[in-house]
């Protein structure tokens, strides 16, 4: 199918490989023109605009920092893009009243919206093992699934617009609250004098393993942070809309409290940019 993908981030740049490798006619564009050199030399065409980009494609997959860069690519208020006939994917991490909002945006301008946010990192979308929550119809998965397929095994339809968004920060919370979890009690056997291996060993035959304690345990012990596959602030900006979102639903968000202040330390000491395991550093300072 032919793809554009507006947002060459991280994630949006090996997704757009993994289209492109799996036979698809893939198109970018992104504001910061540089990201989206390597996608050209890979063969990859480069839009100069995200109206271009569109015009040009079946469906247009939004993998955007947050709700404010997609109103700035898909809606400037000088010249929004064209979305006549066309189907916009919100894959991005935004709230559940923001993608409800976008899709009400997207249909007045004649278009389809759908969201299906994903689980996973860049081995993930490199393998096509990504784990995609669907919003929106059955009519609409089964529609984009030639797509989808070249991503995931099986995308998982989760309910109308916004369910799959409000799934989507219900993970990224456990994602925050696992890693600093697991960097408290990793502090402690080092400053314990405890075989980190024994620890290790221990915690693998109960039940309160995580695969991601095993998956970021070499980035703690060597406290290296560079080549994220997730930074520090987008996990604090995904917090902070679960954050928001919970307190809506009357949910008391206390625990959540830490959590986010060590997110904002990490940030505040220059790991903005640095794989969210970064937070170990505010936990676990060095001597």
């Amino acid at each position: 199918m032919r793809v554009t993908i507006l947002g060459i981030g991280l994630l949006g740049r090996a997704v757009a490989e993994r289209l492109h490798d799996s036979g698809h006619a893939v198109t970018v564009y992104n504001r910061t023109a540089s990201k989206t050199d390597p996608l050209r030399a890979h063969g990859i065409t480069v839009a100069a605009t995200a109206a271009e980009a569109v015009a040009s494609t079946d469906c247009t997959l939004l993998y955007l920092t947050d709700a404010a860069a997609i109103h700035a690519v898909l809606f400037p208020p000088a010249a929004p893009v064209d979305l006549r006939s066309r189907t916009i994917i919100q894959m991005g991490t935004i709230s559940p009243d923001e993608s409800r909002a976008f899709q009400r945006s997207v249909s007045a301008g004649g278009g389809d919206y759908f969201e299906a946010p994903v689980l996973g990192s860049l081995a993930e979308a490199k393998a096509g093992t990504l784990i995609i929550m669907g919003g929106g119809t059955a009519d609409q998965l089964r529609r984009w699934e030639p797509v989808f397929s070249s991503l995931t095994p099986a995308p998982f339809l989760i309910g109308p617009i916004g369910q799959a968004a409000a799934l989507k920060l219900a993970l990224n919370h456990l994602i925050a609250a696992e890693l600093s979890a697991f960097a408290l009690s990793l502090g402690l056997i080092q400053r314990a004098g405890i075989s980190v291996d024994q620890f290790m060993t221990i915690l693998k035959s109960s039940a309160l393993f995580a695969p991601a304690f095993e998956k970021k345990l070499p980035r703690l012990l060597a406290r290296q942070y560079d080549k994220p596959n997730f930074p520090t602030s987008h996990l604090l900006k995904d917090v902070n809309l679960f954050a928001d979102d919970a307190r809506h639903h009357g949910l008391n968000i206390a625990g959540l409290t830490g959590v986010r202040a060590l997110l904002e330390h990490a940030i505040q000491t220059g790991q903005r940019d640095a794989d969210y395991s970064a937070l170990f550093e505010s936990i676990n300072p060095r001597d």
